[in-house]
């Protein structure tokens, strides 16, 4: 969608026209003008709509007297003392979802008279925001669209565009693209995205600076990660280890590391997985698409700050040469696993990941995210994803972060009495606990391969990857949950003066 800023409403006829109501559904002065204009059409298609202009909610009146517009739409705003990034970012979705295949082609919002608790260019500018992120879709594999199915909205205008528009419009531009390639990412079927290619579509992102690095199966074997390679073992696709560096500040600094669990497919290996929605289990990359995609958000951007992005790739399959449950595999720490469900898989890939991206990088902050557990949606639903972490600054910082941009967190416990629930008998550890605290036993394992001194954190996004509904900013499917998330926290905490 093209986003353009203009100091006036365009004459031309052909477009949608916005304006704005506030709380209990009183217009704004474009939209009292508007009505005026129109010998009252405005508020009476509000009172007959029994409009109280609840923040994002649109009346519509079709081309209304005396209006150069095909359409009229009245957007509420709510209460303006709390007219935030996010309301203006809910209003630019339900524009986006009512309008996307609407026949229209173009949308001007008249920004005129408009008030907020933020400067109003980045309310504008977050406004467009909204509607690029809701417009996304994933329409590759149909050939077979009707006509009222395909999209045609091409551009959104703001009219009377408030000053200060463009610094918050480009990085939102930067993090929008990097959502829609997470969203890219877990979209693709299987047979699209494995390892390999994997590796080959974050290649792209050299072209925004980053700076990429591939391991293989030979040279993650020499490093020792058996517990990784073990999970590969059963699939024909060879397991990769993608690494993207961003380096916007003094390369002595210590990085900010940000590792995803990247299992393109999960059958569950032996442990198979019940038949019915295992096609689901393409998005169990999920963590490691929303790495890829901050990653690329961070760069784009040009932040002033050095990240490294480490995304351990593999495809979990049942073949005759795959993992067994009881099997006990080595991990690059030298901490030896007892693997009793094959299906808990994402936590044997990042215990490698992880070890060597501490050796690696020596970082004092590290995050991972990972579709990690069943037992997370079943704790928090789709609302939250679960934080889990051994500092209470470094989970505090996520929390805001999240609560910034919408990516919502909430912190779990940890501690001794569940982690000696994964000791084995015959091994250092168990790749699972009992089915209670599943969650947290799962982050008790991830913990164990965490050097002292590292401040880590852990986010269990199992419930927000990938949603059955849409939402204000994204239709069913995939989410792009975790690079907002991702950006916010290192511009907050991260990035040089």
């Amino acid at each position: 969608m093209r986003i353009a800023y203009s100091p006036d409403v365009p004459v031309a006829d052909g477009h949608v026209l916005v304006v704005f109501a506030g709380k209990d559904g009183v217009l704004g002065s474009a939209a009292a003008g508007l009505d005026a204009q129109t010998g009252g059409q405005v508020a009476r298609a509000c009172k007959a709509a029994r409009f109280d202009g609840e923040t994002a909610t649109l009346v519509e009146l079709f081309a209304p007297h005396a209006v150069g517009a095909t359409r009229v739409l009245v957007a509420g705003l709510g209460d303006v003392t709390k007219a935030d990034a996010s309301v203006f970012e809910r209003i630019g979705g339900a524009l986006a979802a009512r309008l996307l295949t609407s026949g229209e082609v173009a949308v001007t919002v008249d920004f005129a008279g408009v008030t907020a608790v933020i400067p109003l260019g980045e309310a504008a500018a977050h406004l467009a925001h909204g509607a690029v992120l809701r417009s996304y879709r994933f329409d590759y594999y149909h050939t077979k669209l009707k006509p009222r199915q395909l999209p045609t909205l091409a551009s959104l205008t703001i009219a009377h565009a408030p000053a200060g528009t463009e610094a918050p419009h480009a990085r939102l531009s930067a993090v929008a693209a990097g959502v829609a390639l997470t969203r890219d990412l877990v979209s693709e079927p299987a047979n699209i995205i494995y390892p390999e290619s994997f590796v080959a579509r974050a290649q792209a992102l050299t072209a925004v600076g980053i700076r990429i690095e591939v391991l293989g199966e030979v040279e993650m074997a020499a490093l020792g990660m058996g517990a990784l390679l073990g999970v590969s073992q059963g699939s024909v696709r060879e397991a990769k280890l993608l690494v993207m560096h961003w380096d916007g500040a003094d390369s002595a600094a210590k990085p900010v590391v940000l590792v995803g669990k990247g299992v393109t497919f999960d059958t569950g290996g032996i442990s198979l997985k019940q038949p019915t929605g295992m096609e689901d289990m393409k998005w169990d990359m999920g963590g490691a698409g929303a790495v890829t995609g901050a990653m690329h958000a961070i760069a784009a951007r040009k932040s002033r700050a050095r990240v490294i992005g480490v995304c351990g790739l593999v495809e979990n399959m049942p073949d005759g040469n795959a993992q067994r449950p009881g099997d006990v595999v080595t991990s690059m720490s030298g901490q030896t696993i007892e693997v009793i469900n094959t299906d808990a898989e994402g936590r044997l890939v990042l215990c490698d990941v992880l070890w060597w991206a501490q050796q690696q990088f020596a970082p004092e902050v590290i995050v991972d995210l990972a579709t990690l557990t069943g037992a997370m949606i079943v704790a928090l639903g789709h609302e939250y994803g679960g934080l889990f972490a051994n500092d209470d600054a470094l989970a505090a910082q996520l929390q805001a972060a999240g609560a910034a941009v919408g990516d919502k967190l909430w912190r779990q416990p940890m501690g001794e009495p569940y982690d000696r629930l994964i000791d084995s008998q015959i091994a250092d550890m168990k790749n699972v606990g009992p089915r209670e605290g599943g969650s947290i036993t799962a982050a008790q394992f991830i913990a164990r391969f965490i050097k002292p001194g590292v401040k880590w954190a852990h986010l269990d996004i199992a419930g927000m990857v990938w949603a059955s509904k849409p939402a204000a900013l994204w239709d069913k499917g995939a989410t792009g949950y975790g690079v907002r998330l991702l950006d916010r926290f290192v511009a907050d905490n991260f990035e040089a003066e």
